[in-house]
């Protein structure tokens, strides 16, 4: 790691982004932002109870999105209970109230928040997009500057379409060379948080560089710039690049015609001045990244999948040692032991982090023709992500496989929607948070990649999907 300086004359893409935004800002450092994006979902209801005591109305609805993904059903026999239906119509009410525009149960449309805005072309480069819900940092990887933020915010931005930010310190996160075949953007993630732990980037927005970067498609560089937030840092950017521009041009609320190539022009144009410095820099080589797998209960609880376990007996210092010692104990597992060949009970490929197309595809590259040894529900990101798999038939490659095949929603990420993971069973789950009773009370969860999902699918353990992939890529 590198602390390089800062040339006063040179602006980075993050200081270009924090300008452009800039109304004014106090003699304690804090700025107000105006928000060119509000997303809401589910969870906006204390905002709205909030407006509605002060008898204030939404300042911009015609900036702010609802989307209902925590509480969906997903199956289409579901019933939802009482307090799911409430949360649902809840959205529906507030939205249609105040004329904002909602992607809601039954609209075509509808999906989780971070796969839609990107998906409609509502993230945009330049932005600034809040919602409240910390994977908020997904929208980076389009060259938003974008973060989660509280009910409280969610209520100011709704009444004033801006919010009070102190101007955060910028990390490099560099990675150069070219991941290998099996290698995904998850891996490089869960990677990069492994080495530097769960606050590794407290404080700072992370501007993701280098050319194993630049050669993500655009689906890699959300689930990247997702998970930012599990290293600690306030968001995930990387700059528009022609990557960027083809992956958005023609979405539905991208700018079009003469519209279009102004934009373009502009949206380019934000990439950071060279030699402009960072307050810190770190630098990681593509081909030494294996398959990733969490072992504990925090998303730095990481090693490739032909590591073994640690043993908090060799750990010097006691506080980590303890903590290692009581993440291996709810995991139910045993020090030392290699991590390939751990017993699953189930599969959960979906999410914001790892539901888009390209995720299903390569879950069904290692899948097609095979059987899943254990029982699994995929969940596409968005309804159009759905149609569009059904389209390419990989639909019927996971149900061949065994693979429960639902709608969309945030699903088995979290379990609003009840899709849950039952007390001491062990789930190879393509979210973000391996956290105790995150995917239910007394769950275990491991963090991986769809393709490595797959492959636990396929022998019923944790495996190194390189081996089922010999001969497919």
């Amino acid at each position: 790691m590198t602390v390089s300086r800062r040339p006063a004359d040179k602006r980075t893409f993050f200081d270009k982004l924090w300008d452009l935004h800039r109304i004014l800002t106090r003699d304690d450092g804090a700025t107000l932002l105006w928000v060119d994006r509000h997303f809401i979902h589910e969870g906006s209801h204390h905002a709205f109870a909030n407006l509605a005591a002060r008898n204030l109305p939404v300042a911009h609805p015609e900036l702010t999105f609802g989307v209902a993904d925590h509480y969906v059903p997903t199956r289409p026999d579901a019933v939802p209970t009482d307090s799911i239906a409430r949360m649902i119509l809840t959205l529906s009410e507030n939205t249609a109230r105040y004329g904002i525009t909602l992607f809601g149960r039954g609209d075509p449309r509808q999906g989780i928040v971070h796969v839609v805005g990107p998906e409609q072309g509502l993230t945009l480069p330049g932005l600034l997009v809040v919602c409240g819900d910390s994977h908020t940092a997904t929208h980076g990887a389009l060259g938003a500057y974008a973060f989660g933020i509280g009910a409280t915010e969610v209520a100011h931005v709704l009444a004033t379409q801006t919010i009070w930010q102190k101007k955060p310190k910028q990390m490099r996160l560099v990675v150069d060379g070219r991941l290998m075949p099996g290698i995904g953007a998850k891996d490089v993630a869960l990677n990069w948080i492994s080495r530097l732990g769960a606050d590794g980037a407290r404080g700072h927005v992370v501007e993701y560089d280098g050319t194993a970067i630049r050669g993500l498609t655009v689906e890699g560089r959300l689930t990247l710039c997702n998970l930012s937030i599990e290293g600690g840092a306030r968001s995930g950017l990387i700059a528009p690049d022609e990557t960027t521009l083809n992956w958005i041009k023609g979405r539905p609320f991208a700018p079009t015609g003469s519209d279009w190539e102004r934009a373009a022009e502009g949206f380019l144009a934000l990439a950071g001045d060279d030699d402009a410095g960072f307050d810190r820099e770190v630098r990681l080589t593509a081909d030494e990244i294996a398959p990733i797998v969490t072992w504990g209960t925090s998303p730095e609880e990481a090693l490739p999948i032909t590591a073994t376990l640690p043993d908090p007996a060799r750990e010097p210092d006691p506080a980590k040692a303890s903590r290692i010692a009581a993440s291996l104990d709810y995991m139910g597992l045993t020090p030392g032991r290699s991590l390939e060949g751990i017993e699953i009970d189930q599969i959960f490929i979906g999410s914001c982090t790892n539901a888009r197309i390209e995720d299903l595809r390569s879950a069904a590259a290692v899948l097609a023709g095979r059987r899943s040894k254990v029982p699994g529900l995929v969940s596409p990101g968005s309804t159009l992500v759905k149609s569009q798999a059904e389209q390419e038939g990989l639909d019927r490659i996971f149900m061949d496989a065994g693979l429960e095949w639902v709608g969309s929603g945030c699903s088995m990420c979290v379990g609003m929607n009840g899709d849950l993971v039952a007390p001491g069973k062990r789930c190879a789950s393509t979210t973000n948070r391996n956290f105790r009773g995150r995917q239910g009370q007394g769950a275990r969860t491991h963090l991986v990649s769809p393709a490595m999902a797959a492959a636990a699918a396929v022998t019923g353990t944790l495996t190194d999907v390189r081996k089922l992939l010999r001969g497919r890529c």
